[in-house]
């Protein structure tokens, strides 16, 4: 799989590809990077790449030109491309797409900067267009990296456990349980700190009954939105059996 990303700054995204499982994923040539600067494609003197918007308004934009002729150099390059841009005018990026993606080639992450890009340039080339949340960040370089991150994840081989995908938050509607880990019994401060009894019984059943709840306590305080889709899962699944 190949991940391409158009920013006037890669090195912000490059080096978070050196630590952790996606540095050891990607040695193993699961995945490839590559990065396109829009300052490289100015016709500017100075390269310069921002403007004022027509009509007024306050802020600058990305014009047209870098960024069509960025893209268009890819598109020669490779016809599998998948141009996605990342604004918080657009849907939120969620796990069902970072599981649908994963499946892709080549994904192009186009990472605006300023008051964001002409809307020209999203009309000609955007596949799709994702937000991470209902806020602004300085650029589109944070949001490409969680969409990098969250998709890869779901890449064979990049994962050490693939069964640890199984039991993620959202594989279910559902938020992830909560978890522990030994010793049962932490100190701290001349506090004990015990973790749930029912997890030293050995009763895998009563285990998995007990997480089961635990996620729906979490989903239903944090996510009722999620929660409300899982009790309407669930009954639909009861009326068409």
């Amino acid at each position: 799989m190949k991940f391409s990303f158009v920013s006037l700054f890669p090195h912000l995204i490059e080096f978070y590809f050196e630590d952790s499982i996606l540095a050891k994923a990607r040695k193993k040539g699961i995945f490839e990077l590559d990065f396109y600067n829009p300052r490289d494609f100015s016709t500017h003197a100075y390269k310069k790449l921002d403007d004022y918007k027509i009509g007024g308004g306050a802020g600058l934009l990305i014009q047209a030109q870098p960024l069509f002729e960025t893209l268009e150099t890819i598109q020669k390059l490779h016809t599998n491309a998948h141009f996605i841009f990342l604004t918080p005018s657009a849907k939120n990026f969620n796990q069902k797409d970072a599981k649908r993606l994963s499946k892709k080639e080549h994904i192009v992450f186009v990472c605006g900067r300023y008051e964001g890009i002409d809307e020209r340039v999203l009309e000609n080339f955007a596949n799709e267009l994702f937000s991470i949340g209902d806020f602004i960040v300085t650029g589109g370089e944070l949001p490409a990296l969680v969409l990098c991150d969250a998709i890869l994840r779901n890449v064979e081989g990049v994962l050490g456990n693939v069964k640890s995908l199984e039991e993620e938050s959202f594989e279910s509607y559902l938020l992830e349980a909560p978890s522990f880990t030994k010793p049962f019994v932490f100190s701290k401060n001349f506090k004990k700190f015990v973790a749930p009894s029912v997890f030293l019984k050995g009763n895998h059943a009563k285990i998995n009954a007990f997480k089961s709840t635990l996620a729906l306590c979490k989903t239903k305080f944090f996510r009722p939105d999620l929660f409300l889709e899982h009790k309407r899962k669930n009954l639909k699944d009861f009326y068409e059996k």
